[in-house]
């Protein structure tokens, strides 16, 4: 693989010495720990929001996947309007912005005003998150690259681990708008953080938004994102809707938070073995092994949703390799990405990051619009989702002819 050349300015990794630009991602990642709270701690609170806004569980669902959609689509948007700024800058702007969004959503009486707030924290998390990723990318060596984006993207799994339980505890004790306050302020401290801590990295040429997606046309590319789409509307058909579907296998509303504590853990060695799996035996059977684990989870979860009760203890089991599977894969796929197209990383890290929220948005609402058909109906169509991963992740090597070669 050829070394990584990035337009947000030079190598920090080249006169800071690797170590110290993976010590700079940590901080990196301490942003995406605010950006994935928001993003997955709606899922404990959507019973309760849905009542106090007086509208069904489904429709609160939909400002999940409004903030998916609208992540989606600003995230190479805002990649082109702000081209110029210096990345540090840009990372503290996108921080406060999604703090406004989340104090608009805590505020927020009825579900248009809602779904405002939703849109407004998505373009903070937007503008923050591929930025993150590109900027860890280039502080390190490419020999540690796979390691340095499973930093930034752990920020997004410690918070399935940490934040998004927190965040629930939060809701059941003050309140789901206290909840969302508290990440608002979360984003503020990490803005502050960023600001006094992460080195100065100069803006980027501006390049129309047109031009930029030349990289679609690399197979390579569009080999990738579909495959990143497919997989986290796989993960997340069924996410989303935590309470109900893991009420369906006897799991208590408060043992829900336990539950997504395990999830987030199984994220968290997920995250991290693929980083280093990756670097270690290619990107490739990292999924292989990801998907399958997601299908064997998902559908045991739904052949025991049909009981209506099962083991605690197989539950954790089977929740936390749902989560580790859920999240070893965007390690990988971010490596493929920059591997096809190197001279246009932080373009296609920020696709990829549309890509997943693009997923998320879809697996929601297939989980909404099947709600109603069962819970077991749900756990099925995450797992054939994964399965239709796989086959997909098949297609793109045959149309490709390789995989993409990993640096030592």
């Amino acid at each position: 693989m050829s070394h990584l050349h990035t337009r947000t300015g030079p190598e920090p990794a080249t006169t800071a010495g690797p170590g110290r630009g993976l010590r700079f991602t940590l901080i990196l990642a301490a942003g995406t720990f605010a950006v994935g709270t928001d993003a997955f701690v709606v899922a404990g609170l959507l019973p309760d929001m849905a009542a106090a806004l007086r509208v069904s569980t489904a429709a609160a669902g939909q400002s999940v996947t409004v903030f998916s959609i609208s992540y989606a689509v600003l995230a190479p948007v805002l990649s082109t309007l702000t081209a110029r700024l210096p990345r540090r800058t840009l990372l503290v702007t996108a921080l406060l912005v999604l703090a406004a969004g989340n104090l608009v959503s805590a505020a927020a009486d009825t579900l248009p005003v809602l779904i405002v707030g939703r849109i407004v924290a998505a373009a903070g998390a937007a503008a923050y998150t591929p930025n993150a990723g590109a900027a860890g990318a280039s502080l390190v060596s490419p020999a540690l690259r796979g390691r340095a984006l499973a930093v930034v993207i752990g920020g997004l799994t410690v918070a399935t681990a940490l934040g998004v339980p927190l965040g629930g505890l939060t809701g059941q004790w003050l309140g789901w708008r206290a909840a969302l306050v508290a990440v608002a302020l979360l984003a503020l401290a990490v803005a502050v953080a960023v600001r006094l801590v992460m080195p100065a990295l100069p803006g980027a040429a501006a390049v129309p938004l047109r031009d930029r997606l030349t990289a679609l046309r690399r197979p390579g590319v569009l080999a990738v994102l579909p495959l990143t789409v497919i997989g986290m509307a796989a993960a997340y058909t069924v996410y989303a809707f935590a309470v109900p579907t893991l009420g369906a296998l006897g799991v208590g509303a408060y043992q829900v938070n336990l539950m997504l504590l395990v999830y987030g853990a199984g994220a968290v060695a997920g995250n991290v073995a693929s980083g280093y799996a990756t670097d270690r035996w290619g990107a490739v059977p990292v999924l292989v092994v990801g998907y399958a684990a997601m299908v064997v989870a998902l559908g045991v979860l739904g052949a025991l949703s049909t009981a209506g009760s099962a083991p605690v203890l197989l539950v954790g089991l089977l929740v936390g390799a749902w989560g580790a599977a859920s999240w070893c894969q965007t390690p990988a796929q971010q490596h493929r990405l920059i591997a096809a197209a190197p001279q246009q990383a932080p373009l296609v890290v920020s696709l990829n990051s549309s890509a997943i929220y693009l997923g998320i948005g879809l697996g929601t609402t297939v989980g909404g619009a099947t709600l109603t058909s069962g819970v077991p109906t749900m756990y099925a169509l995450g797992a054939a989702g994964a399965v239709l991963a796989l086959l997909v992740l098949h297609l793109g090597q045959r149309i490709t002819g390789r995989t993409p070669a990993v640096t030592s």
